[in-house]
């Protein structure tokens, strides 16, 4: 009787659960902060010149959109230069794609980026909630900005 109850209680509640956890991170968040953290030192990197926003949908797709950096703003289109074009590149992260998260994991399954390395990929990141704000951080991988192994955490706060 006991381990009917058990697996009863498991096949109900467990799904709400995980759907509670879902619910929770749904809607759009600003980027607050970034920092780098990197393995081999311990060193903390503040990367001040960072903005974008995230959104995660109840139809379970994600985009994010990041900036950092001072950005060349050309006059116009038939101004701008290959050198512009490197530099808007390189100053940005974006990409799209379908989530998963259990409350303390989210994984980004990236169906569309600016980088096609990105392209086709599973991010995993850890989140912690404080409040309206989300820090998600990645696992230990090299820096795009140095190559050095490092967990970048990024502080989100939810637009209202």
């Amino acid at each position: 009787m006991r381990k009917w109850l058990v697996v009863t209680f498991a096949a109900v509640v467990m799904p709400n659960i995980a759907f509670a956890a879902e619910d929770e991170i749904y809607g759009t968040y600003k980027l607050i902060s970034t920092s780098q953290k990197v393995v081999a030192t311990g060193e903390i990197v503040t990367l001040a010149t960072e903005q974008g926003f995230i959104n995660y949908g109840r139809d379970g797709r994600m985009l994010v959109i990041i900036t950092r950096g001072v950005r060349p703003k050309p006059e116009t289109f038939n101004k701008m230069t290959t050198q512009d074009r490197v530099a808007l590149f390189d100053s940005m992260t974006a990409y799209a794609g379908t989530f998963k998260f259990d409350g303390k994991t989210l994984e980004h399954n990236v169906d569309i980026s600016w980088n096609e390395m990105f392209t086709g990929t599973t991010q995993i990141r850890e989140v912690t909630r404080d409040g309206e704000r989300l820090s998600i951080s990645t696992r230990p991988q090299p820096s795009a900005r140095d190559g050095r192994m490092s967990i970048t955490t990024l502080v989100w706060e939810k637009v209202k």
